[in-house]
């Protein structure tokens, strides 16, 4: 079955076709840094966290790029709150926030392009099209002119005049058309400001990712993604200025945009004070806990906020984890004599499960629904041998190990297995050696007792065991 996606330039989903066989472009935009972010930043890398390890897994060679907003308003306002330059001030706030996300499981993306660091390209980039006549300058500020791009709202699906109408930008009369929008700023005192064609200045809030994702990635890469908030004007204004700038159509053959995370029935937002960092909730809840939560709606769909949402993900989680340790502690059993009549029937359902959970993800990336089909051989595998007493048979204990198998595959593309404390670490591998060898000579002399409180420490640690008959292996978790 083919990927499919919801365009939302299309607002349809799609059959997934990749511009280039066998490899996948993504760019997805960031953070401003002026702060810590909140729960609500942290969707978007979840998600895209769990999309590209899924499209690694069905074999594509996946470049992910994903930027950081470090010249903006609001980076510039708290630099003078606080007296400090905005740039170390964006620089600080941008490795908190990728110690924040890293501290939620997801992987570093391939690069984090800077928009201090482009300056010469986004130049280069206003330059064209003031020169083909899309924008035009006014006292060292360059415009865009939305009326020389007739197929301006097509991603928002507006008018100019339902723009116009329902707009809260400030009056400017030296603009030809009042949503003409900025892509350089003229220099204000106490900003930072770079030598232009048209004087020193900055640039505006738009123009910085089509140049970064022009220069990474190409015209017509594939994946563009971001929250619903960006789809206008940011991702409508992204278009028009690179597609007017190259020529090139379409600028991104995919748009994909998560919905919102909702606080006491308000958008999450910074201006309306109704945020809880990701600090605060992975203080509370544990970061792997928060994970599971954000997956656990297709990301399309809004999230509710609150103790009784990260409550109940808290308990979900603890049934996957709970079933999966269990059943690894029944793979270090010895096999006895006989056969299992359900073990063929359980090793079925795990051909099943795969096929469900890709299913779900290839039907425009189904964490929730992915995640059901997770709960379902859980829930079949606690009744087959944790519900009753289990013999070790061999066919039953392939059976376990099949179920474990999957287990760990399918969950670790949606990434809920990582340790969130980074426990694993503490211990080195010659401590880990040693506990193990202590472990087996526990069990040799039937100290039961020591044995498993060898084992409940290596388990905390995130070391996993596996016996062989080549003896006790062991593995980071």
């Amino acid at each position: 079955m083919a990927i499919r996606v919801y365009n939302t330039l299309t607002r349809q989903k799609e059959d997934f076709v990749p511009a280039e066989p066998g490899k996948v472009r993504i760019y997805v935009c960031g953070v401003t840094p002026y702060n810590y972010a909140h729960i609500g930043n942290a969707r978007p890398p979840v998600v895209w966290d769990c999309i590209r390890c899924f499209l690694a897994y069905r074999g594509y060679e996946v470049t992910f790029i994903q930027n950081f907003t470090d010249i903006d308003d609001k980076i510039i306002q708290r630099g003078h709150e606080l007296q400090r330059d905005p740039l170390e001030l964006a620089r600080e706030y941008s490795q908190i926030y990728l110690e924040d996300i890293g501290a939620l499981g997801v992987r570093p993306a391939d690069r984090y392009p800077r928009v201090s660091e482009h300056i010469p390209e986004i130049i280069a980039m206003v330059k064209t099209l003031v020169e083909k006549g899309y924008a035009y300058v006014v006292d060292g500020d360059v415009f865009f002119a939305i009326e020389s791009f007739p197929a301006y709202g097509k991603l928002s699906g507006r008018s100019l005049d339902e723009m116009q109408a329902g707009s809260r930008v400030e009056v400017d009369e030296r603009k030809r058309h009042p949503m003409d929008f900025a892509l350089w700023k003229s220099a204000k005192a106490g900003e930072p400001a770079w030598d232009s064609p048209w004087g020193p200045g900055r640039p505006g809030w738009h123009i910085e990712c089509s140049a970064m994702s022009l220069k990474y990635l190409g015209c017509g890469f594939d994946l563009h993604g971001g929250g619903t908030d960006l789809i206008f004007p940011h991702h409508e204004n992204e278009i028009a200025q690179a597609e007017a700038c190259t020529g090139c159509a379409p600028f991104v053959r995919y748009w994909l945009h998560s919905a919102f995370i909702t606080m006491g029935g308000n958008k999450m937002s910074k201006s309306l004070g109704n945020i809880a960092t990701i600090r605060e909730v992975i203080e509370k809840y544990s970061a792997k806990v928060a994970r599971f939560w954000l997956i656990g709606t297709h990301y399309r769909n809004p999230i509710s906020f609150g103790d009784e949402e990260l409550t109940a993900a808290a308990k979900g989680l603890e049934r996957l984890e709970t079933c999966r340790a269990n059943l690894r502690h029944l793979l270090t059993a010895e096999p006895v004599d006989g056969d299992d009549p359900q073990a063929r029937v359980i090793a079925n359902l795990t051909v099943d499960t795969k096929e469900n959970f890709i299913a779900a993800m290839e039907d425009d990336f189904n964490t929730a629904l992915a995640l059901g089909s997770l709960y379902e051989l859980v829930r079949e595998a606690n009744r087959w041998a944790l519900d009753r007493e289990f013999r070790p048979t061999v066919s039953g204990l392939r059976a376990v190990e099949s179920v474990v198998t999957t287990l760990d595959e399918l969950g670790g593309i949606l990434g809920i297995w990582f340790e969130d404390d980074a426990g694993s670490q503490a211990l080195s591998d010659a401590e880990i050696q040693q506990l193990v060898e202590e472990r087996q000579a526990a069990r040799k002399n039937k100290d039961w007792q020591t044995a498993d409180a060898i084992r409940d420490r290596l388990k905390a640690a995130g070391i996993v065991l596996e016996d062989t008959p080549q003896g006790v292996r062991w593995r980071r978790e």
